[in-house]
Formats: structure tokens, C-alpha cells, sequence
């Protein structure tokens, strides 16, 4: 190989970590000015007074999804992508009957974990007024699909893409599913007792001390990651990402409903039903799984591996 051939192949790779280090770095940076910010405004408007209380740990998460959002651009000329459609987004963006197909298949395992542990007494129903339980629904659709979209664009489209260019597709998948997994299980440890302009490099190691509990890192980790990994199959199998984005939404909707819908039951164990987060329960681990499984079996009907996105998708 030669040298210059050498030096494009490795730019994917040296644009990631440079992406990261932004991301993080930037992020952890910009969270105390969003945090003064919203106190500011917060005291001539009302309205925004429960904003205000959110925990810091909080700005940190959208500081960092802030400067992955702003970054994104940058980050795809820098690892040679040129075209949407090197990212998954395909003429017309959504192959209806894929999202329709995933997002059936996400919907449907959670909700299962749902009624399998109302039914055996692992959560029990919370008490909810019909409007407020309407209202909760469609605010967790909107929300689905649209954290749906960016999420499968930035980990999928962007990273396992990206990744996908420099190293075996395997590697790639596992790679891109440990970062989503990690970025996830950020916890929201206390407040600091001031918030200056390096509070937010000072909590962030502490938003990922739940990965040395093993009854956090185990399920929820395993959970994300294993979330991760469908996820990125789905997309290298069909060219584009209606698929993982349907799935993913499916998921999202449940993991905001859930807690609206159920309550936490005497004498359950949380760690085998899960929580209100639910993705850190056992149960959240046997429907994920069986996802895989019937991912699995739709890709041995395939004739081949699937299509290379940066040749276009494949017709539905």
C-alpha cells in the first residue's frame, strides 16, 4: 500500500478521535455557560423556573449533544464522506415499508416487557389520569422519532460509517456500539457545589462511575450495547438507515413511556424487571435479544451480506 493510500484509508480514523475529543472536551466546556444561561432567563420567565432546577449533569448531557450536532459536518469532510448517502440517507430519506418493519419490531419487544411485568407483578400500574396518559403518549412519539433520526444519523450513519472504511465491518459494528453503549449509561451524579467553567470537566468522569458497580454495568450496559449492535446490523444489511431508525424509535418510546405508565412494585426485584429507565433490567435483556435473533434469521434469507451505503441503497 502506498503511502498516500495509506494516509486517506487512516483519515477516518484520526477524524473520530479528533471528533471525540471535541465532543467531550467542548462539551464538558460549554455546559456551565448553558447552565448560567438558563438560571439567567429562568428568573424573568417563570416557565422556565423547572428548567432551571434540572441537575447539572443534565447541561452536561445536552452539551455534549450540542457539540456532537455542530461538529457532525466537520467531522464527515474530515473522514472523506461526501454524500448523504454515505451516511444512509437515501433518496426520499425513509424506505417506509423498513421504518414500519423496525418500528413494529422495537415497539413490540418493550412492550412485552411492559405487560409481561405488570402481569407478574414486577411494576405495577401508575396511577394516571387518561389526558395525562394521552399527552405522555404523543409527547414520547415526537420525542422517539426525532432522537431516532439524530441518533441513527451521528452512531450509525456517521461513526459505524466512518469506522466501516477503516477496519473490518465486524470491528466497526463493535466499535461504534461501545461508544453509543458508553455515551448512554452516563449517569447524573450530584450537583457541584459551584458550577464554574471547568465544573463540567470535573463531573464528567463522575457521569460514568456506575461502569465500576457491576449491578449497573450489568444489564444496562450490556443492554446498550447489545442495542448498539442491532442497531448497526440493521444498517449494514439494508444500505440505509429506515430500518435501525424505526427500531431505535420503537425502543425510545417505550424507554420515556415507561415510567409513566408503571411504578415500581413492593417486593420486585428491579434489577431483573428494571427500573423506570427500564434498559437496566434482565427482561429489557431477553426482548433485546430476541430482536437479534429475529434480525438474525431475516439476514439468512438474504442472498448476500448487503449493500455498500456508499453505493446507494437497495431497492424495498
Amino acid at each position: 500500500m502506498s503511502n498516500d493510500a495509506a494516509a486517506r484509508q487512516g483519515r477516518p480514523l484520526a477524524a473520530m478521535l479528533l471528533y471525540l475529543s471535541f465532543v467531550f472536551v467542548g462539551g464538558a466546556l460549554l455546559a456551565p455557560w448553558l447552565y448560567h444561561a438558563v438560571q439567567a432567563l429562568a428568573r424573568g420567565i417563570p416557565a422556565l423556573e423547572n428548567v432551571a432546577r434540572t441537575p447539572f449533569a443534565r447541561y452536561v448531557n445536552r452539551a455534549l449533544l450540542l457539540m456532537a450536532l455542530a461538529g457532525l459536518p466537520f467531522f464527515l469532510r474530515g473522514a472523506g464522506i461526501r454524500r448523504w448517502r454515505d451516511v444512509g440517507v437515501a433518496p426520499g430519506f425513509m424506505v417506509g415499508r423498513r421504518f414500519a418493519a423496525g418500528f413494529g419490531l422495537g415497539f413490540t419487544s418493550l412492550a412485552m416487557v411492559c405487560l409481561v411485568a405488570l402481569a407478574a407483578g414486577g411494576r405495577a400500574l401508575r396511577p394516571t389520569s387518561a389526558g395525562d396518559l394521552a399527552g405522555q403518549f404523543l409527547g414520547a412519539l415526537a420525542t422517539a422519532l426525532v432522537v431516532a433520526c439524530m441518533e441513527e444519523l451521528l452512531f450509525r450513519g456517521a461513526f459505524f460509517g466512518g469506522l466501516r472504511r477503516v477496519v473490518p465491518w465486524g470491528a466497526a459494528v463493535a466499535g461504534s456500539s461501545a461508544v453509543y453503549a458508553i455515551v448512554h449509561f452516563m449517569g447524573r451524579p450530584e450537583n457541584p457545589p459551584v458550577v464554574d467553567w471547568l465544573a463540567g470537566l470535573r463531573v464528567l468522569p463522575g457521569m460514568l462511575a456506575g461502569m465500576t458497580a457491576l449491578h449497573t454495568l450489568f444489564p444496562a450496559l450490556l443492554n446498550l450495547a447489545l442495542a448498539g449492535i442491532i442497531l448497526a446490523l440493521a444498517y449494514h444489511w439494508t444500505g440505509e438507515l429506515s430500518a435501525s431508525i424505526g427500531i431505535h424509535a420503537g425502543w425510545i418510546f417505550w424507554l420515556k413511556y415507561y415510567g409513566t405508565l408503571t411504578r415500581g412494585a413492593p417486593g420486585a426485584d428491579p434489577w431483573f424487571w428494571g427500573s423506570r429507565k427500564l434498559v437496566d433490567g434482565w427482561m429489557a435483556t431477553i426482548a433485546i435479544a430476541i430482536v437479534l435473533a429475529v434480525l438474525l434469521g431475516m439476514a439468512r434469507r438474504r442472498s448476500g451480506p448487503g449493500p455498500d451505503p456508499s453505493r446507494g441503497p437497495t431497492g424495498d
